[in-house]
């Protein structure tokens, strides 16, 4: 885009004050040009990180591209805990970023998986396995170290996912409390 060149007033009728109207129109050009070209690379910027049409229709907010919710049920053998993703096509859940924290004198058996991992060739983290499928459910059981049981244990539950698009989301957390049956 081009600027019409601002014309600059003669200060002085002598002769030797030309160069400096000459370095005047160049300078206004330059500062024309110059804040035109910023402006352009604010409007790429604002693609990628602004709430407008474009960027929302390549990339979904974590909570649309994916569903999470946790369940409970009271086994004999503890608490079952069963995290369940929506994963929306085109996105992806990191097998080895699912976690749970929870306090010291609960255990947690190694998750099982209603299905199986593919393995893929990351940006970030190199080959790894990862659950493309629409519904993926990981299952764990809780118990506490004493047998004794657990009333209203918080848990957190860590999981990243990414768009195949080119965006990996920032690491989610899931609080809640569980109520750890007896063994």
């Amino acid at each position: 885009m081009f600027s019409k060149i601002p014309k600059i007033a003669a200060m002085h009728k002598s002769s030797t004050k030309k160069p400096y109207a000459l370095a005047g129109a160049i300078f206004s050009l330059s500062l024309t040009m110059g804040l035109t070209t910023i402006t352009s690379y604010a409007a790429s910027l604002g693609e990628l990180f602004n709430n407008n049409s474009a960027a929302q229709a390549k990339f979904l907010p974590v909570d649309e591209a994916f569903q999470v919710t946790a369940s409970i049920k009271a086994m004999s053998n503890g608490t079952r805990l069963s995290i369940h993703f929506d994963i929306t096509p085109g996105h992806y859940v990191y097998k080895d970023q699912l976690t749970l924290t929870f306090p010291k004198g609960v255990s947690a058996a190694p998750f099982t998986f209603s299905q199986s991992p593919v393995s893929i060739d990351d940006p970030t983290f190199g080959r790894v396995p990862v659950f493309t499928q629409k519904n993926m459910v990981a299952t764990t059981t809780l118990t506490t170290n004493n047998g004794k049981g657990a009333k209203n244990a918080p848990i957190v539950i860590g999981w990243q996912g990414c768009a195949k698009a080119g965006l990996c989301y920032p690491p989610e957390k899931i609080k809640t409390k569980v109520n750890i049956a007896t063994r």
